[in-house]
C-alpha cells in the first residue's frame, strides 16, 4: 500500500494502482450521489463535478501527495451534497436559490429581449436552438422558457402544433412497450419472468417462428401480445 501514500517517486505499477482505485472510487461516489448528477448538470451537480474531478486528479499527477486525503475530502463533499439535495427537497427557498424558475425568451412571438439578458446568451444562441426544434419562425412559438438546467423549452401555437389521433377522434391501441428477452445472443430471465414465459416457451416460439438459435440473435424483443421480434447478427 506503499503508492497510497506520497512518495519520492512512484513506479509504472504505483501509478496504475492509483488509477484503479481512483476509478473504482469515483464510481462509487457517482452511484452514492444518484443518477441526477449524471442526467443533468444543476447548480450543486456542477459545482460537485468541478471539485471531485480536481481533487482526484492531483493524487494522480503529483507523487508527492497521498490519496488519502483526497478520499476523505471527496467523502465529506458528498455527504455535504446529499444533505443539500435533502434541504431543496424540504426549503422552498434554498430550492429556488439552487434551482430557480423558468423564465421566458420568447413569448407570443416575440423574444423578450430582458430574458436573453438574464440568461446570458447572445441572440445566434436562441436561433440556433429554434433550429435544432425545427422551428424556422419564430411567430409560432407561443412561449419558449429558459429552464435552470441551461436548456430551453418551446410551445408552439395551438395552429402550428402536430395533429394528433384524439383531434381527429380515431381510435388508437394503447401503448406498450416492449420488453427485451435476449440481448447478445443470452437470455435476460428477468426480462422473461415479467412475460409470465419460460425458457422453454421461448425457444420453441423462435424456432417455430424464425428457425434460428438464440445464440444466433443480437436482440429479442416481445410486446403485450406476446409477438417476439427478432435482430440476427449481420
Amino acid at each position: 500500500m506503499d503508492f497510497f501514500h506520497s512518495q519520492e517517486s512512484l513506479t509504472a505499477v504505483q501509478w496504475i494502482l492509483r488509477a484503479i482505485i481512483s476509478f473504482f472510487f469515483l464510481l462509487l461516489v457517482t452511484k452514492i450521489m444518484g443518477q441526477r448528477s449524471l442526467s443533468q448538470l444543476r447548480l450543486l451537480d456542477f459545482i460537485m463535478a468541478l471539485s471531485i474531478g480536481n481533487i482526484i486528479a492531483h493524487p494522480l499527477s503529483d507523487h508527492d501527495l497521498g490519496m488519502k486525503g483526497s478520499m476523505i475530502t471527496m467523502g465529506v463533499l458528498v455527504i455535504l451534497y446529499l444533505l443539500l439535495i435533502f434541504l431543496s427537497l424540504k426549503w422552498l427557498k434554498f430550492t429556488k436559490f439552487v434551482d430557480p424558475s423558468p423564465f421566458p425568451l420568447i413569448k407570443d412571438g416575440k423574444i423578450i429581449y430582458k430574458g436573453l439578458t438574464k440568461a446570458r446568451i447572445p441572440i445566434d444562441v436562441l436561433l440556433t436552438e429554434l433550429r435544432k426544434k425545427q422551428i424556422h419562425d419564430i411567430q409560432q412559438v407561443a412561449l419558449a422558457l429558459w429552464e435552470s438546467d441551461g436548456t430551453i423549452s418551446f410551445f408552439l401555437e395551438s395552429q402550428y402544433q402536430a395533429i394528433t389521433p384524439k383531434d381527429m377522434k380515431l381510435t388508437t391501441k394503447p401503448f406498450s412497450l416492449p420488453i427485451t428477452i435476449i440481448k447478445d445472443g443470452k437470455i435476460d430471465f428477468e426480462e422473461l419472468k415479467q412475460t409470465d414465459k419460460d425458457e422453454e416457451w421461448l425457444e420453441e416460439e423462435i424456432r417455430m417462428v424464425y428457425s434460428v438459435e438464440i445464440k444466433n440473435i443480437l436482440l429479442a424483443t416481445i410486446d403485450n401480445n406476446d409477438k417476439i421480434n427478432v435482430f440476427l447478427y449481420r
